[in-house]
């Protein structure tokens, strides 16, 4: 009978992800805190937060894993169209704040499942210089983006969101081609849904993705401080 895990909150030690549930499909674990020091441990092992308010922590390693491999990423034929005509200007870390709280409040107070404390949790990481945003700006407003973690050469995506038609696809797409130029062997994007598909993503065996980490999570970290000064030469590439 599979069981689900209990954390100590005295130990950053999770259980294995074999040992998820098939029902709800990767519930691994339960409990303990965000600490900057447990997120990583839990990244590091395929394993991410994800949570109501009115819940405890719960931690999850789904099967299959829904990714995106930037080395073979081709954005669609209406997605490039839109990059060649620059419509957005994309930058690295200029606002990650905004961009997670944009995330978070879609509008018309439709909030998601990124909590107060998640959402300080990740500004933490990014002070820590581990979370990432990339972002789509017209006209200098902030219009789209995204968020994730950068652990070793991989990317491990969080949330997007859009102001504008196509946005944030703009943001995710410069994302790909960023790391494909810095050899990121493959960009998480967690659980699969129709948006990611149309993106490129596709799933792989929880075994497949956790052979990718132990092979690359201790990659020498991506330089993004070289990310965000070629940022503009990278997405101003034809597609």
């Amino acid at each position: 009978m599979q069981r689900l895990t209990l954390l100590d909150d005295q130990d950053l030690t999770f259980p294995d992800i074999n040992l998820a549930l098939s029902e709800p499909d990767g519930l691994l674990a339960v409990g303990a805190d965000l600490s900057p020091e447990r997120l990583i441990q839990a990244y590091r092992h395929g394993i991410f937060p994800w949570y109501e308010d009115d819940q405890p922590i719960l931690w999850w390693s789904p099967d299959p894993r829904c990714v995106v491999d930037p080395a073979s990423y081709k954005p669609s034929r209406s997605l490039a169209r839109r990059l060649a005509r620059h419509e957005f200007d994309v930058r690295v870390d200029e606002n990650f704040q905004a961009v997670i709280d944009a995330c978070r409040f879609r509008g018309a107070g439709e909030g998601t499942w990124i909590t107060q404390d998640m959402a300080d949790a990740y500004l933490m990481l990014h002070r820590l210089g581990i979370a990432h945003s990339i972002e789509s700006y017209a006209e200098g407003e902030l219009v789209g983006g995204l968020y994730g973690l950068s652990i070793g050469s991989l990317f491990f995506g969080e949330s997007m969101f859009h102001h504008r038609t196509d946005a944030s696809k703009v943001a995710f797409a410069s994302l790909a081609k960023m790391m494909a130029k810095v050899g990121c062997p493959l960009i998480d994007c967690q659980i699969s849904n129709p948006h990611l598909m149309s993106l490129g993503a596709f799933e792989i065996p929880r075994e497949d993705f956790k052979a990718v980490l132990a092979s690359h999570i201790d990659d020498p970290a991506l330089d993004w401080p070289f990310l965000r000064e070629q940022c503009q030469l990278i997405t101003d590439e034809k597609s």
